[in-house]
């Protein structure tokens, strides 16, 4: 909606008032512009609405280039722009109801339009009981808030408040700020330059510029938009990181669940002759064991069978082997509980012979 394209502006041989200013504001922004007393805020105001010319550089209104704007023109842009200022300028022979209704009147509004337009306007600042009293009368606030309500007669597309709390108390500093802030929220665009701290607080969510001696910092600038290729790669570049995030939590789940498995031992004496077996990485992450060929029928058997129920025969057998063992163990405690009986029923037998020698 605004445009300033490295403006400058320098009175005579003095330092620039502004200096290389570039910014923009979009329709129905409410602006704050902070910076000290002196540092080119009116400056601006002044530029919009051409009551100064730029030294150098470009201002956009809407589409309309304002260095290329007729003189004729000037009022009708002007219309435009609401402007509040810091000491009012309030027309000290006409009353409220007439300082309001002047620029409507010259304007060629009829006097029901007018009527009507007036009452909203005190109604929406909260000084319709002000009506007919003269500037004199009013406080510093009320007196604010009445050119506030001239400022919004015209239906202006922006209103440009410049410093207009700079004569008031805090309590009155705070209800402008409130009366500005819900003119934005019904759809004007809002410029409020200010040094004032109870403005800065209020409007602390606004669109922020500051300025100093000149040059004029934007903390909202706008980004340059990226380009449609860098775009693409960008979103390339996120899901190929994505791509490889998934493969190595699988992987990590793979290691979870081995580290999961118990791993059946066989124990086997160092003189057996038993074929080796040989161990490889199952899909789910099991230790499958295939035997060579030909060496017995029961691991051809198990080479050959279904690889879904590889891992039951190789449970079958475990079991065999330690119920072979188990077979042995008792095997062996038999033999050796049968000699121990064969020597004892030996060292018997002598016994028993003298024991019969004693008898005859």
């Amino acid at each position: 909606m605004l445009k300033f394209i490295q403006v400058s502006k320098q009175y005579l041989d003095d330092k620039p008032a502004l200096e290389n200013v570039s910014f923009e504001i979009d329709k129905g922004e409410l602006v704050l512009i902070t910076g000290p007393s002196g540092s080119g805020k009116t400056t601006l105001l002044k530029l919009l609405t051409k009551e100064l010319e730029p030294s150098e550089g470009e201002i956009f209104f809407g589409d309309q280039d304002l260095g290329k704007l007729k003189r004729s023109k000037i009022p009708y842009h002007r219309r435009k722009i609401g402007a509040v200022f810091q000491d009012y300028k309030l027309l000290p022979e006409l009353n409220v109801w007439e300082n309001i209704a002047l620029a409507l009147s010259i304007l060629g509004h009829p006097d029901n339009e007018i009527e009507e337009k007036v009452t909203d306007l005190l109604k929406l600042v909260g000084l319709a009981d002000k009506a007919y009293l003269f500037p004199h009368q009013l406080s510093g606030g009320e007196a604010q808030r009445i050119s506030i309500a001239r400022a919004l007669s015209t239906a202006p597309q922006i209103i440009f408040a410049d410093e207009p709390t700079g004569n008031l108390d805090a309590e009155n500093s705070l209800i402008v700020a409130k009366l500005l802030r819900k003119i934005n929220e019904l759809g004007t665009t809002v410029i409020v330059t200010t040094h004032d701290p109870v403005v800065i607080k209020y409007l602390s969510f606004a669109h922020k510029m500051t300025i100093d001696k000149g040059t004029l910092f934007d903390e909202n600038a706008k980004k340059p938009a990226k380009k449609v290729e860098d775009v693409e790669k960008a979103e390339a570049k996120e899901d190929h990181d994505g791509d490889h995030k998934d493969r190595d939590d699988h992987v990590d789940d793979r290691d979870d669940d081995k580290e999961q498995k118990t791993e059946v031992k066989v124990n086997k004496s160092s003189d057996s002759k038993e074929p080796k077996v040989k161990k490889h990485w199952g899909f789910f992450g099991v230790f499958k064991h295939k035997e060579k060929s030909s060496q017995s029928e029961k691991s051809e058997k198990s080479d050959n069978h279904d690889p879904h129920d590889h891992d039951h025969h190789h449970d079958d057998h475990h079991d065999h082997i330690e119920v072979e063992s188990e077979d042995l163990d008792e095997d062996e405690k038999n033999e050796h509980h049968q000699d121990k009986k064969d020597k004892k029923s030996k060292s018997d037998k002598p016994k028993v012979k003298k024991h019969e020698e004693k008898e005859d």
